[in-house]
């Protein structure tokens, strides 16, 4: 079995680590970046960081969303959904009801040529 090598890096701050992937985020600064307290600090630091990059740093913005929207973010996965929804119960909030795709109905019938 090949494990994967993991290589000294530096970030921008000075800051050494290693690293096998290809992920270039430094370990240090994200727990300095991490909050210390709401919604946000409860999450793993990916979903944390695709919420934040979308702009969505308060319980009020999330429920702005549906469950799908917020699923198809890159870094958001089951495991942060309960923490999710834990939090918006806390404040009486829930998700944007997601509008179910409809499937059209197709004319069965052929029109005369």
């Amino acid at each position: 079995m090949a494990t994967s090598k993991k290589t000294l890096r530096t970030c921008d701050k000075g800051h050494q680590y290693y690293k096998s992937s290809d992920c270039p985020s430094c370990p240090t600064c994200e727990q300095e970046q991490k909050p210390n307290m709401g919604f946000l600090s409860l999450l793993p630091n990916p979903a944390r960081r695709a919420l934040e990059h979308e702009g969505i740093t308060t319980l009020q913005k999330l429920s702005s969303f549906t469950e799908r929207e917020i699923l198809q973010l890159h870094g958001i996965g089951p495991r942060s959904m309960p923490i999710l929804k834990k939090e918006m119960d806390s404040q009486g909030l829930v998700f944007k009801p997601g509008n179910k795709t409809k499937r059209k109905k197709v004319d069965a019938k052929v029109s005369p040529k």
